[in-house]
């Protein structure tokens, strides 16, 4: 084995791919990450985090993700800032490596662990893709300052939507909450944060049509789903929060996935592919949560060095 051969290589850095990466290089093993991974791990935008452990008084997404990295860079790990467009299973003397293929160059490792999370969901409505990023956003904490005492629309009902729309309410004028359900599926502490903000109007069971405008966003057309009604808002800003789509193209064929495209895993954040492994949001799991990335980040780790020791005949017998 070369010199250059890397124990493991972890794409992702969000808290997923952060914790596998403290993980691995605590058990001394020779550990690159791939940072510029698109988009940007959800955790930044967070403009809050409180339910965190550790941080009684919440903590900014940035300023958590930060700390990881310099933890992690502490225990030797080495970041690249390069896109891994591909993966490729290479044997050599009987022996199995994966080659990374980048936008930069190739690296080369005995496992490696998938941590690439998710990208903005879509509404696929008229006037989505022709607006956006003229009034159309995804990201409340990037996004939100332009919107200063105007009247905006929020889409989405659950964890994210809610703590994207209570951010929004620091500076906008007005906002309608758009849901196409009855009832928010959000945390309860947030629901009641919600009611008791007189900036939001929460509109139930309501979708958005189209969104319309010249240069920018001017209004949206909205439908009632049990009535028919439409109502046309007048706004200047739509800020959409209905979830995420796991960022895993570059892996289909090579691992399996699901039918919304997440990786399958076992216990152990095993995939299909022997000494492939995956973490956080970008496998199937019943929580997203930064907790329960940080957990499968270190689970993933752990099956790595046990795979790693076991190829390099170093196990623990």
């Amino acid at each position: 084995m070369t010199t250059n051969l890397y124990d493991v290589a972890i794409i992702g850095s969000g808290p997923a791919g952060l914790s596998a990466s403290i993980y691995a290089s605590r058990a001394r093993l020779k550990t690159v990450l791939f940072e510029n991974y698109n988009p940007a791990p959800q955790a930044i935008l967070a403009d809050i985090i409180e339910n965190f452990p550790g941080f009684p008084d919440g903590i900014k997404g940035y300023d958590l993700i930060g700390k990881l990295k310099k933890q992690s860079e502490k225990f030797g790990t080495e970041i690249k800032a390069a896109l891994v467009k591909e993966i490729k299973t290479e044997v050599s003397s009987g022996k199995r490596t994966f080659r990374l293929i980048t936008d930069e160059k190739d690296y080369s490792s005995i496992s490696v662990i998938i941590a690439t999370g998710a990208k903005f969901k879509q509404l696929g409505v008229k006037g989505e893709d022709r607006l956006t990023g003229r009034g159309v956003s995804y990201c409340a904490t990037c996004d939100a300052a332009l919107f200063k005492n105007k009247d905006i629309v929020a889409v989405g009902g659950g964890d994210s939507a809610l703590q994207g729309t209570l951010f929004l309410t620091k500076f906008a004028k007005k906002i309608f909450l758009i849901h196409r359900q009855e009832r928010l599926r959000a945390a309860q502490i947030l629901q009641e944060k919600i009611f008791a903000e007189a900036k939001i109007k929460f509109l139930p069971e309501t979708v958005i049509e189209e969104i319309s405008g010249t240069n920018k966003v001017e209004s949206v057309m909205v439908t009632n789903v049990k009535t028919s009604a439409k109502t046309k808002l007048s706004c200047e800003g739509v800020f959409i929060f209905v979830g995420w789509t796991p960022s895993t193209e570059f892996v289909k064929g090579l691992v399996n996935i699901d039918a919304t495209g997440h990786i399958l895993t076992d216990a152990a954040m095993k995939t299909s592919a022997e000494g492939i492994f995956a973490c956080g949001d970008c496998r199937a799991t019943p929580l997203r949560q930064i907790i329960t990335a940080c957990g499968d980040g270190a689970v993933a780790a752990h099956s790595a060095q046990q795979y790693i020791d076991r190829i390099k005949g170093t196990e623990y017998k």
